[in-house]
């Protein structure tokens, strides 16, 4: 439901031109380019008036500080606070566009709709939402943004339920030409795919460029994860975070050609960007990659027992690195999972047990490392002297099968949501280029 309150953590690959971006095609603009006036970058405008409605310094303050908690985000910059600030008055005037769009063809939300949403998003925090309104005002938020981001969330997802989805149809004839693609196509790839767009006119070009590149600086130090970015994205994937879901090669096309390229040369884990499309620049993000209708290694199932020990806090670093090595030595030794107790009691380490556990749901380091031990060998330890040490020993494996064809509903579904996304983001536009915004 609320994109702020759903980030989690991601460590890739970077793919990043060196070169600036080339300038905009498709517009009549001279060679020689003399600018009368003066722009100064340093000025920023912390509100604005959208159609009349006001956004408030306040309301920007509340919604960043709504974003810095869900996400856990601590000693953000200046730069970053005030990167942070525009990207949520963006933000909030798409909100406020959406709202009254749909305000304009009779969609409304109501108070009880926005109060069971509050309990459910109270509730992932494991509070009340008497709680909940407590630590919103804690952390410099309040109940009022919260509501405000729900109502614009549920407003928008109904008006295109409502007034876009009817008008797709996707018949029997395309969903049986996907299917006999699809079987044509087993053996070639899939792409789980995750996107962020910003859009950039003439005026923007350089200043997102550079706004992206920071951001996957940011994502690769792991400062930040690529899902709080993604709450910003201008595509119609915002919602969920930038997913594209899985693509097959036909779905891939549908791309702009800069991003579909990009994906076909990325390993999973990879980020890549700025890459320029038509009206801005994205930051592309592989998932994963599977081949079609074909069993995938990753998608086997482990009985895996965790070791792990923790390092007493103040320890020097020779005995962290001793402690370090007696533990490889101790865990390298393992020969099958009769002797997991018998080390981790002899090592004073903690074990957990965990039977279902797919390869592909691991950290992309571990899962190469998965895939070659035989059953009853242990992991090299990783971790870190702040969170303890851990290996991993393989006690069994259930091969993965191979993958069925999706049914003719789910292939419809699809294809439907797809092309809801696209008018979504069309639309959007449109309310953007056609607003009366003021800005103070």
């Amino acid at each position: 439901m609320i994109a702020a309150l759903a980030a989690g953590t991601m460590t890739s690959a970077q793919t990043v031109p060196d070169t600036a971006p080339p300038p905009p095609v498709g517009l009549d603009i001279p060679a020689n380019v003399q600018i009368f006036g003066k722009v100064d970058p340093n000025v920023r405008k912390p509100t604005a008036i959208v159609n009349g409605v006001v956004i408030t310094g306040t309301d920007v303050d509340q919604r960043g500080a709504l974003i810095i908690a869900a996400n856990q985000l601590t000693n953000l910059s200046a730069q970053d606070m005030e990167q942070l600030k525009l990207q949520v008055l963006r933000a909030l005037m798409d909100e406020t566009l959406e709202i009254q769009h749909a305000k304009t063809n009779e969609i409304t939300v109501t108070a009880d709709e926005i109060n069971q949403s509050v309990v459910r998003v109270a509730a992932n925090f494991g509070k009340s939402p008497a709680e909940f309104n407590a630590f919103l005002r804690s952390v410099g938020s309040s109940d009022r943004s919260l509501r405000r981001q729900i109502e614009g969330e549920l407003a928008w997802r109904r008006y295109l339920q409502r007034r876009v989805e009817p008008l797709i149809n996707v018949g029997d004839e395309e969903v049986q030409g996907i299917l006999d693609r699809m079987k044509a196509a087993k053996g070639s790839e899939e792409f789980h795919l995750k996107e962020i767009y910003l859009s950039a006119g003439p005026d923007r070009s350089q200043q997102v460029f550079a706004q992206e590149r920071q951001m996957i600086a940011d994502i690769q130090a792991g400062t930040k994860p690529f899902d709080y970015y993604a709450q910003f994205s201008e595509a119609s994937t915002r919602s969920k975070l930038g997913d594209l879901d899985w693509l097959n090669a036909s779905q891939l096309t549908q791309l702009p050609d800069s991003l579909a390229n990009q994906a076909r040369i990325m390993k999973p884990g990879e980020i890549a960007g700025p890459i320029e499309v038509p009206g801005g620049f994205s930051i592309l993000y592989l998932v994963d990659k599977r081949r079609v209708l074909e069993a995938d290694p990753r998608d086997s199932t482990l009985t895996l027992k965790q070791l792990s020990v923790k390092f007493a806090a103040g320890l020097t670093e020779a005995d962290a690195k001793a402690r370090l090595q007696a533990f490889a030595t101790a865990t390298q030794a393992i020969h099958g999972c009769g002797d997991v107790s018998k080390v981790a009691a002899a090592m004073g380490a903690e074990v957990v047990d965990n039977a279902q556990v797919r390869v592909r749901d691991l950290p992309v380091p571990l899962q190469k490392i998965m895939l070659e031990l035989q059953v009853g060998q242990s992991t090299p330890p990783f971790g870190s002297v702040q969170e303890g040490i851990r290996s991993l020993v393989l006690c069994g494996r259930d091969d993965a099968r191979e993958a069925a064809l999706p049914t003719a509903d789910q292939i419809q579904g699809q294809q439907e949501q797809q092309r809801v996304n696209r008018r979504a983001e069309q639309l959007l536009r449109d309310l953007r280029r056609d607003a009366i915004i003021e800005y103070r």
